[in-house]
């Protein structure tokens, strides 16, 4: 007879794997136990847990009525988790006896995990998701930051303060990653100082197991303890330390996990040492050269690099190399200019440094950028490399990124999905015929969904506000004028974003005065919301991001638009799902790819972008509105000025008279048709689930046959 499971242990087991995290109906259950604390648990269920007994939850159930709803979603959780027919049966099977390890330096998986900085760790953990929905055999391997990224304050004088908070084991849905023995797993990585002990955690996320390393163990020195404390600080030291923990570490920690995979995915090149630690291993186990177990390697490593920005691809010293990578150098039969070699796009260049990102193209047969025009730029970047080929004949292809539906998605919007698109279309979200139905869609169902969705996110915004000037002691008066700021019926234009110089957050204040005119027009109206983090070396992008704060605070951009801070992953769901334009405004060619305006396409949103990134390849002209034309200066500030004018040209001539051009009904018609023109031909192509997909076939698979295969 099974066992009969009480309500606290089937929560408790839910609350243990992240596969919660994109169940909206799974994660109401939790928020009805708490409905006024829920935000302040940073809704974090593992949390929330630890204050109920079992009585008391069984008598909370019963006030609440969600005893059959737990019961429900326990069952859902276990069909989701044993399932077998699934996408990956059919056309992974070759990965099922070897799985693909994916190798990420963050993970965006939910808020109540803060080990990720923005975009690369949000696709990060999309990719995990949608892996684990289409039941990809797949694991990750990461660190775990204690202290991770950091939250943001913005002072009175719109200044950025980092604060670190310590994650919690006991507050986390994490546990021991442990060997056949039963004991923590703990790997050592060799210096030439000596060694960096690191014990290793497992979260599970769906049906991906997600391994991460951590250094806080006492036989390092206190410095070595804090080194995975948090994540991209410190200097170079700081960098290539974490780099071979979770390069050479991960792949050290999967050989005593007793998983053995037949792909190694390097996404980014912070990972890249992991592929050099595969070599040794080729050696020291099989017997092999170092050519052959590089040749071997090489076929079975999937390289994804990300930017197009020289700034972020990391360079190391010969000394650095030397002191932290030489002993596996020493072990692979390398010396110092071998070493060296690997990691420089001349190894006769004795005084070019050594780069990630060189290193992961050249232990890697199968590359890929992350957007169509990536992939140009991409090619073109680092060209050197292949001197005796062509351009177009580069191996580096392109996967363009997409987004984790189940995450991103308002559950209002899937209720009207339900009702059009064909059954269980969630499980094939990535295939084009599955949006067909969307043309079938009621426009004013569909425009009275997003505007419950806008005003959702204003009250969030304005409760947001208030408790930021709260903390600074503004007066009454001050607070009351925030909780009525943004009009839920006037144009919302959104722009949340890392504040990294190149993405422009502050394009739209080169002319104060056309800003003002757009804000202040009674009948046509213009209000912006912007939200974003500066890394914390970045003094440039503070000062946007400060220069953007002030316009905040005067008049007559005062409550028109506002800034909010502390950019995450709840914030961002909010966002994505209110706002009517998404703003995307990068300095062409440097956005890779762009991931947000993608999640705001599955909740009606249009976007508002520069040719850049994902949206050059996938503006048609009636899905949303262009900035430009795709043409570029080599002066940037002749290029900035110019896209200023194309930015406030598109928003006065096409995209605010648009918005309120209404019929006798107030329905923007028009708009309503781009909104569904926008799902229909894009839900289905910037998706996570297609991306996946497209790894496996390009990707995944040809590595773990030892096939090669060329991209698009």
């Amino acid at each position: 007879m099974a066992e009969q499971k009480s309500l606290h242990r089937k929560l408790s087991e839910l609350s243990s794997n992240l596969w919660w995290s994109w169940q909206p109906e799974v994660s109401e259950i939790f928020r009805q136990l708490e409905p006024t604390r829920w935000s302040e648990l940073m809704h974090n269920p593992v949390v929330l847990l630890k204050e109920y007994t079992e009585e008391r939850l069984e008598q909370r159930a019963t006030e609440m009525a969600l005893h059959s709803r737990i019961h429900a979603a326990y069952r859902r959780w276990n069909k989701y988790m044993e399932s077998a027919e699934t996408w990956g049966q059919t056309h992974a099977d070759l990965l099922a006896f070897k799985p693909v390890a994916y190798f990420s330096a963050e993970f965006g998986i939910h808020e109540s995990l803060p080990i990720y900085s923005g975009g690369l760790g949000v696709l990060a953990g999309d990719h995990l998701k949608s892996s684990s929905d289409l039941g990809i055999p797949l694991v990750g391997v990461g660190l775990f930051y204690r202290e991770g990224y950091f939250s943001q304050n913005i002072d009175d004088n719109g200044w950025q303060k980092e604060i670190y908070n310590e994650n919690v084991i006991s507050e986390l849905p994490i546990k021991p990653a442990c060997d056949k023995s039963g004991q923590q797993v703990e790997i050592s990585v060799e210096t030439r100082w000596g060694a960096i002990f690191a014990r290793v955690w497992h979260i599970q996320v769906g049906r991906i197991p997600l391994y991460l390393l951590d250094t806080n163990v006492e036989k390092n020195s206190d410095e070595i303890r804090n080194l995975t404390s948090r994540l991209y600080g410190g200097d170079h030291r700081t960098r290539i330390r974490q780099e071979i923990v979770l390069g050479i570490g991960g792949v050290r920690a999967l050989a005593k996990l007793g998983i053995e995979p037949s792909v190694i995915h390097l996404n980014e090149g912070h990972s890249a040492f992991a592929a050099l630690d595969v070599i040794r291993q080729k050696m020291h186990d099989d017997g092999m050269s170092f050519n052959d177990a590089l040749r071997e390697t090489a076929a079975m490593s999937v390289f994804t690099t990300h930017t197009p920005v020289p700034a972020g691809h990391d360079r190391f010293g010969g000394d650095l190399i030397n002191e932290h990578v030489g002993p596996l150098g020493d072990q692979l039969g390398l010396n110092y200019d071998g070493l060296m070699g690997l990691g420089r796009v001349n190894p006769q260049d004795h005084g070019e440094p050594f780069t990630m990102t060189v290193l992961a193209f050249k232990l890697s047969r199968h590359a890929n950028a992350v957007s169509s025009l990536h992939g140009v730029v991409s090619r073109r970047m680092w060209a050197s490399l292949w001197p005796w080929q062509s351009e177009d004949e580069l191996p580096i292809g392109h996967i363009t990124n997409g987004v984790h539906m189940g995450t991103w998605l308002a559950p209002q919007m899937r209720s009207i999905y339900d009702r059009v698109l064909p059954e269980k279309w969630y499980t094939r979200s990535g295939e084009p015929d599955t949006w067909a139905g969307v043309k079938n869609i009621i426009p004013s169902e569909l425009w009275e969904t997003h505007q419950t969705q806008k005003h959702r996110l204003i009250v969030y915004a304005r409760s947001r506000l208030v408790k930021q000037a709260k903390r600074y002691g503004a007066s009454q008066d001050e607070i009351d004028a925030l909780s009525k700021v943004l009009d839920p019926f006037a144009l919302l234009v959104g722009f949340a974003r890392r504040f990294a110089p190149y993405k422009r957050a502050d394009l739209l204040l080169r002319d104060l005065d056309v800003l003002a005119e757009l804000i202040t027009n009674t009948k046509q109206p213009v209000q912006f919301v912007f939200a974003g983090k500066s890394h914390p070396a970045d003094d440039h992008g503070k000062a946007i991001l400060q220069r953007i704060h002030r316009i905040t605070q005067q008049e007559p951009f005062k409550g028109r638009i506002v800034l909010l801070e502390d950019y995450d992953i709840n914030l961002g769901r909010h966002l994505v799902q209110g706002v009517d334009v998404w703003l995307n405004n990068p300095r062409r060619p440097l956005e890779a790819s762009g991931t947000s305006g993608q999640k705001v396409i599955l909740n009606g949103g249009l976007n508002c972008s520069i040719l850049d990134g994902w949206w050059a390849e996938a503006f048609d002209g009636k899905n949303g509105f262009a900035i430009g034309s795709g043409r570029t200066h080599v002066n940037s500030d002749i290029q900035d000025d110019r896209d200023a004018e194309y930015l406030r040209n598109v928003l006065r001539n096409e995209v605010i008279p648009l918005y309120y051009d209404r019929d006798a009904d107030d329905l923007p018609l028009e708009w309503i048709n781009r909104m569904k023109r926008s799902i229909r031909t894009l839900g289905w192509r910037f998706n996570a689930d297609r991306q996946v997909m497209d790894y496996v076939r390009h990707t995944y698979v040809p590595s773990a046959g030892g096939l090669s295969c060329k991209m698009p």
